[in-house]
């Protein structure tokens, strides 16, 4: 039988929407439209597949067989999208538009491996800059990476040899150091007055105590980055864009930001209320901003733009050596060549002590908020496991349904899967970890017993805990297809075989992109399958998923175009909306981006 619904009142608490209601800025059907394609993958437990999707205001008020659904909805026009696949649109469940904009997109030049694989082609993206910039223009590229490009991280003297005296950063894509020229140096008074280590950051120094060039961890990399941001030039708001298309191509309608300060709202609020904005934006508020516990006050719909969350960060980045294992990196020429420091192990990578911790959970657990923790080592997810239990018995939350969250647990392992099974807390998953630097943790970085089993998929699934996949951009591109091909397959962008044991389904990959995405955003109700009552958000893909050789699955398998609330999203459109925008409403986004801390 055919599953129908009559549009209704509804907001945020419920799954039905009333007709004409403007869930999204674009143009929103307003009379019932049937959608057909080769196939309809649904991600709905109660009917896989169908044949067809009714559409009224927005809304999915019909799915079955086209002769179901036409009898429930007679007269409606049909229209046949022409793909192979008509689902649900992806979901990055952890993400940051906007910075991930702004460090890959013109003014700034990404040199992350996919753009630049060798050191080589960074040096080819340099030249470029120089020959196409005014010398009195700083530059400012994103993405080195010493464990990938094969080369030791820059300084202010190998730099000046490249550049001369113009103002240059080159930000690390784990997001945590930025190197930069003697020039910019000197435009900050640093050459006469060194500044001292800010509490929480480091400058590298040469032996009489002036700046080498290299910074890390977030208060230090702000006063390299700030600066130059504030002077780049542009709109602030088109790289934003950008991503916002890249994202789209990629099959994803709805994202989130996890990193979100209450000086990233009207950028926000202006790309929601684009005629053509391709995704819904779920927020998660950094812990350390004092209003991070208070709603968000917007006049734009929450169905585009909603709050859901605070933000954490337990320990640091596997790329640089920051994070809190209970075994060491091996003394490799890999690990010599990223300069990790091998002293910094165990619980002195946490950001936190055990107290802290405690303190701030006490603090929000009874917010209402999801809390989200950023934690890669087993170490570090004992601790923050931990602090999570005892706050959630505390505060009488242990069995309700809190959803709060942990992120990447690169190295989590079964047992703690399965404790976080019990409490309630829903993993989000890096597939990108594995893919790109799995290679170097198996037996490079890691002894392989720990290095193989990076990203434990199939544990994760096995534990019963709800599980999603991201991107985490800008550390990666938005990939959806090949975080599923990769979790499916365990294999690395080499196409090597690493820990197989851990290799999960299809339809386990397909659902940690869509509707266990959209649970972990507490969105479930409203996105991630295509069911009665929800918004009508599609992506179509030219091959079904569940038919091609799993290999191969995300060039086999691409994406021809997304839908939100509906409607078919206008992608030059969209971007062409950038003329309406004006740069001085968002003067200060730019400088203010280069505060935010990725991953």
């Amino acid at each position: 039988m055919t599953e129908t619904v009559t549009p209704g009142p509804v907001g945020d608490t419920g799954p039905t929407v009333t007709a004409g209601t403007i869930l999204t800025a674009s143009t929103i059907l307003t009379a019932a439209t049937i959608l057909t394609a080769s196939t309809i993958i649904t991600m709905d437990e109660t009917r896989p597949r169908a044949e067809a999707v009714a559409v009224s205001g927005g809304v999915i008020v019909a799915v079955g067989s086209l002769a179901e659904v036409r009898a429930a909805l007679p007269g409606a026009e049909v229209v046949d999208t022409g793909a192979a696949v008509l689902m649900p649109g992806f979901i990055e469940s952890h993400g940051h538009p906007i910075v991930s904009g702004q460090a890959t997109q013109a003014p700034a030049r990404s040199i992350s491996p996919w753009d630049a694989p060798t050191w080589k082609d960074v040096l080819a993206i340099f030249a470029e800059a120089i020959a196409a910039t005014p010398v009195g223009v700083p530059l400012l590229f994103n993405g080195f990476d010493a464990l990938l490009q094969g080369i030791e991280h820059p300084t202010a003297a190998s730099l000046d040899a490249i550049f001369g005296d113009r103002l240059v950063a080159v930000a690390d894509n784990s997001g945590h150091g930025v190197y930069f020229t003697t020039a910019l140096i000197t435009s900050q008074g640093w050459d006469a007055r060194p500044p001292a280590d800010p509490v929480g950051g480091s400058f590298g120094r040469n032996a009489d105590g002036s700046l080498d060039g290299t910074a890390y961890e977030l208060p230090a990399v702000l006063a390299v980055v700030m600066p130059v941001m504030a002077k780049i030039g542009g709109n602030p708001l088109h790289p934003a864009m950008a991503f916002y298309r890249i994202m789209a191509e990629a099959g994803i309608t709805s994202t989130s930001e996890m990193t979100y300060n209450d000086q990233l709202k009207g950028a926000y609020e202006a790309l929601a209320v684009m005629t053509n904005v391709p995704l819904r934006l779920s927020v998660y508020h950094v812990s350390v901003e004092a209003s991070c516990a208070e709603p968000l006050d917007s006049d734009v719909s929450t169905g585009l733009l909603v709050k859901q969350g605070i933000k954490l960060w337990a320990d640091g980045s596997p790329w640089i050596g920051n994070v809190a294992t209970s075994f060491g990196y091996l003394d490799t020429e890999t690990t010599r060549r990223a300069k990790i420091d091998r002293s910094i192990a165990g619980e002195h990578a946490m950001n936190y002590s055990r107290a802290d911790l405690d303190a701030i959970l006490d603090t929000h657990a009874l917010s209402g908020w999801q809390i989200s923790v950023h934690v890669n080592g087993d170490l570090g997810l004992d601790i923050v496991l931990d602090a999570i239990e005892r706050a959630l018995v505390k505060h009488g939350l242990l069995g309700t349904d809190h959803r709060w969250r942990v992120e990447h647990v690169g190295a989590g392992r079964k047992d703690q899967f399965e404790r976080a099974a019990r409490l309630g807390v829903a993993i989000s998953m890096g597939p990108f970890q594995f893919y790109y630097w799995g290679d170097m943790l198996d037996g490079e970085m890691f002894e392989s017993q720990y290095g193989s089993q990076w990203q434990a998929f199939r544990d994760a699934f096995s534990s019963g805990a709800t599980v999603s996949f991201h991107n985490d951009g800008a550390v990666t591109p938005p990939t959806p297809l090949l975080n599923v091909q990769t979790a499916v397959t365990r294999r690395t962008r080499s196409g090597a075989l690493r820990g197989e044991n851990q290799a999960i389904s299809v339809h386990e990959g397909l659902a940690a992109e869509t509707i266990n995405a959209a649970f972990l955003l507490k969105r479930d109700h409203l996105v991630g399958s295509i069911a009665v009552g929800k918004l009508a958000d599609f992506v179509e893909l030219s091959a079904d998923p569940y038919d091609v050789d799993p290999r191969t699955l995300a060039t086999d398998v691409t994406v021809l175009g997304t839908w939100l609330g509906g409607n078919r999203i206008d992608l030059d459109a969209f971007m062409g909306e950038a003329h309406g925008v004006d740069p001085a409403q968002h003067a200060g986004l730019s400088a203010h981006v280069a505060t935010g801390h990725r991953c």
